[in-house]
């Protein structure tokens, strides 16, 4: 019996509804699809999408079915999803 439960797609839905242009999403390594239909929500409600690359993946599953969407802003490493997190918040708190 499987208790896994892909809750990743709820959570950016409700993420995406309520605080549309203010989201940014991260998907990094995992299994299955879990996250993409909520990645096509942030950037439906104006949201930025991140998602880890493959090279860096251990499971690429989840961040090739959220690039598969064609909604995701930036496939980066690890370390470079971290400066661009930084360089995105710094930005929005100076604009």
């Amino acid at each position: 019996m499987s208790f896994v439960r892909p809750s990743v797609d709820r959570l950016f839905m409700s993420v995406g509804i309520n605080y549309g242009l203010r989201v940014i999403a991260v998907i990094l390594s995992g299994l299955g699809p879990d996250g993409a239909l909520g990645m096509r929500a942030i950037k439906k409600y104006g949201g930025m999408t991140i998602t880890q690359d493959e090279t860096t993946s251990e499971r690429f599953c989840m961040p090739k079915a959220a690039i598969d969407t064609g909604k995701v802003n930036f496939v980066l490493t690890p370390k470079a999803i971290a400066n661009t997190l930084i360089d995105l918040v710094m930005t929005e708190l100076t604009a």
